[in-house]
């Protein structure tokens, strides 16, 4: 269901705690180094660094590392300090960080793919590394000796990956719009299921293990909000942006999605809210108001003398309705519409000011965001873009 006007973004800002400059192209992935006032970077210029605080406030790399091929991605665990690095020649290189984090020393490097990498994780309870590739393939590998313990071959080339440590399901989310859920065993895998609902690809996944739920955001500019624990197959379709859906991440203990995207929005959706389904549209030959034909039901148009119209949907009802019976329009927060979509007129009297009360908050960081990291601990946020500028940000007056 297409997106229509983008809401406004807050007029209060989020306070911006520092850029990182320094990259020479754009910077894929970073992460908030915890209990310490450090950024981890990969970046197209091929460099891996890692950014401490100096006492001047500034962000200087303490590790300026070149690697033979950009570096399109990463996984950083910080009880054992693992950085894995994809690159777009399809090796995995895997590394141990110093406790200074001055130094980081090569554990091997493995042809993981074909072609560019695109996601990579750590999962320190199985000692794997999973990987998806341009070259259409998830694969995993053991993090000890690097041997390839399994592979799948997707639909099309795989964006979205994330892991559920107690079932070993595996979601990996494709460029058709495919979501695939696997079940891995230690050198095997079986198929699960497949579901879509993005008519663009998958762009992100974000998984909540307490929750069981897995939210997918799509070049579709759309998030979908999949109810995997519950079995009932529940999709929340959640619209907030007007451009493809870059990056998501989850602050589990407040239920808050953040969401960034080719828009450059920051949306921070309060889930801790009981929210509904989108209807089906429903398809009719004429107005199911007012029974006016649309312009293809010649019949109807030829016996009642008048000239078909367009159709459109009602996003609350689903109903087929004309122009004149759907008139209004109307946010709709908890079905996930925050601006203000289509209604047919009766749908709109009976939504309430408590109704279009808005479940997420808005910001413009001004700047393409491919990546965003949420650090817990500490409630900061950081994002990664095509401006080469890493920012972070603290959480407390973004989440208002």
């Amino acid at each position: 269901m297409a997106a229509e006007p983008q809401p406004k973004a807050l007029t209060r800002k989020p306070l911006l705690l520092n850029k990182v400059e320094g990259s020479q192209e754009v910077v894929n992935m970073a992460a908030i180094v915890p209990k310490e006032d450090g950024v981890i970077s990969v970046s197209e210029d091929r460099t891996v660094r890692v950014w401490l605080k100096r006492d001047s406030g500034q962000y200087w790399p303490s590790i300026y590392h070149a690697m033979p091929s950009p570096c399109s991605c990463m996984s950083f665990n910080p009880e054992t300090r693992r950085l894995s690095i994809g690159l777009d020649n399809g090796t995995i290189s895997e590394f141990i960080l110093s406790e200074d984090y001055n130094k980081m020393t090569l554990v091997k490097s493995y042809q993981a793919h074909q072609s560019r990498v695109i996601m990579i994780l750590f999962v320190l309870e199985m000692e794997w590394v999973l990987s998806t590739g341009q070259d259409k393939h998830f694969t995993w590998h053991c993090s000890e000796s690097g041997q390839r313990l399994g592979g799948y071959r997707t639909s099309a080339g795989a964006c979205g990956l994330q892991f559920d440590v107690e079932t070993r399901h595996v979601f990996v989310g494709d460029h058709s719009g495919q979501v695939t859920i696997l079940k891995l065993e230690q050198e095997s895998c079986s198929l699960v299921t497949t579901f879509k609902g993005h008519t663009g690809g998958v762009t992100a996944l974000c998984w909540d293990p307490i929750q069981r739920v897995l939210f997918s955001g799509s070049s579709d500019h759309s998030i979908i909000m999949w109810d995997i624990g519950g079995r009932k197959g529940t999709a929340i379709e959640l619209q907030g942006h007007n451009d493809k859906v870059q990056s998501l991440s989850y602050a589990h203990h407040t239920r808050q999605l953040i969401s960034c995207g080719a828009d450059g929005g920051i949306v921070v959706w309060n889930m801790d809210v009981e929210r509904q389904e989108t209807p089906e549209w429903l398809d009719s030959d004429s107005c199911q108001k007012c029974d006016q034909p649309f312009f293809w039901n010649f019949k109807q148009m030829w016996d009642s003398k008048k000239i078909g119209l367009r159709q459109h949907h009602c996003r609350k009802c689903g109903k087929a309705v004309c122009g004149k019976c759907s008139s209004k329009r109307s946010s709709i927060p908890l079905m996930g519409f925050e601006f203000e979509v289509r209604v047919c007129d009766s749908c709109h009297e009976s939504i309430t000011d408590e109704e279009r009360a808005p479940t997420a908050t808005f910001h413009d960081s001004k700047h393409n965001i491919v990546h965003v990291h949420f650090d817990a601990t500490r409630g900061w946020l950081l994002t990664s873009g095509t401006d080469k500028v890493i920012k972070v940000g603290v959480r407390n007056v973004l989440w208002l």
